[in-house]
């Protein structure tokens, strides 16, 4: 797994299937960080969350079933939304 291989200490996980995250519960865990970075295939969009761009982050952070885009990874200061090789290089 990624994370073990880079020394990366996963103090909790949660299954995106039977957990969902819906828009309400997402704008909560991205307004409870600094920025959030969001893995759009090759693309990576940074933000740092305020109600003036919420529409515009919640767009990119939510899936097509209506829940948090997976995989999502907390840090102290950031939230990682979606794969990509970029976003998972910085943690």
């Amino acid at each position: 797994m990624y994370f073990e291989q880079k020394g990366i200490r996963i103090a909790d996980t949660s299954d995106a299937k039977k957990e969902k995250i819906d828009r309400e519960k997402a704008w909560e865990l991205i307004v409870s960080r600094q920025t959030v970075h969001i893995g759009k295939g090759k693309k990576v969009l940074c933000f740092e969350p305020d109600a003036l761009h919420r529409e515009e982050i919640l767009i990119a952070a939510m899936g097509r079933s209506g829940n948090l885009r997976a995989p999502a990874v907390m840090t102290k200061d950031a939230l990682f939304i979606g794969y990509n090789e970029l976003i998972y290089g910085a943690l």
